[in-house]
């Protein structure tokens, strides 16, 4: 019986810092998916609370902007009714039963900055997959969930563990280009305030790390890394 992974993608959301709509990103679900699915193993994509889930607009590679326009293994997935057609009704997290999956995945996008640290639910359900010693994976913003994972023992989960996520260096960039501060907190500041030995490469390079079952990845060009990882955390090889 195959392995079957379940990727966790925020619902829609407004961003209380810019007041428009965000989502999840595009390829930080999609490539992960392409990594998984073509090493043979069943995947889930749910959200917190369920129904139609929608890109970043900045995230979809037939946005105006063209600030994705290279990634073509989203655009390719994009074009697939089958795939889409998944994104229509997401199950709810609250619906699934964590023991029926090997490992977890959580991705990110502008969304999850403003719904997943309030989420008890998810941070909970996180907390079960790293309990139960499964690959536990958080990519990008999503990486913010690990803020309010806390160990049985009250310690932070990320406590003197080895990860990345979004750096400052990169939301540098993008309040940059927006031309104010887009985000409501920093998840690098955070992180270190925990203890976490956070480590980043340059802004926007594939960067992804492993710290026994607990893997992150840096940003959205980070998705293959990571899903790399939870497949050696498996235990399967050679893909």
């Amino acid at each position: 019986m195959s392995k079957q992974i379940l990727m966790i993608v925020a619902n829609p959301s407004i961003s209380t810092t810019l007041g428009v709509p965000v989502g999840f990103w595009a390829s930080e679900l999609i490539h992960p998916y392409d990594v998984f699915t073509k090493a043979g193993l069943q995947v889930v994509i749910a959200s917190p609370q369920g129904g139609k889930v929608e890109f970043d607009n900045f995230s979809d590679p037939r946005d105006a902007s063209g600030y994705s326009q290279d990634d073509t293994l989203s655009l390719e997935y994009i074009q697939q009714p089958k795939f889409m057609q998944l994104l229509e009704n997401t199950p709810a997290i609250a619906s699934l039963n964590p023991d029926d999956f090997d490992a977890i995945v959580v991705c990110g996008g502008q969304s999850p900055m403003f719904t997943f640290r309030q989420n008890t639910v998810l941070v909970d359900l996180f907390l079960k997959f790293y309990a139960d010693h499964k690959p536990s994976a958080a990519l990008c913003h999503g990486t913010c969930l690990l803020l309010e994972t806390k160990l049985n023992n009250g310690s932070p989960l990320i406590q003197g563990k080895t990860i990345t996520g979004f750096a400052n260096s990169e939301e540098d960039y993008a309040d940059h280009v927006v031309g104010q501060k887009i985000m409501p907190f920093r998840i690098e500041d955070e992180a270190k305030k925990l203890g976490a030995n956070f480590v980043t490469k340059e802004a926007f390079a594939p960067h992804a790390v492993r710290d026994g079952h607990l893997i992150t990845g840096q940003q959205q060009n980070s998705g293959t890394e990571t899903a790399k990882l939870v497949l050696d955390a498996l235990g399967i090889t050679g893909v």
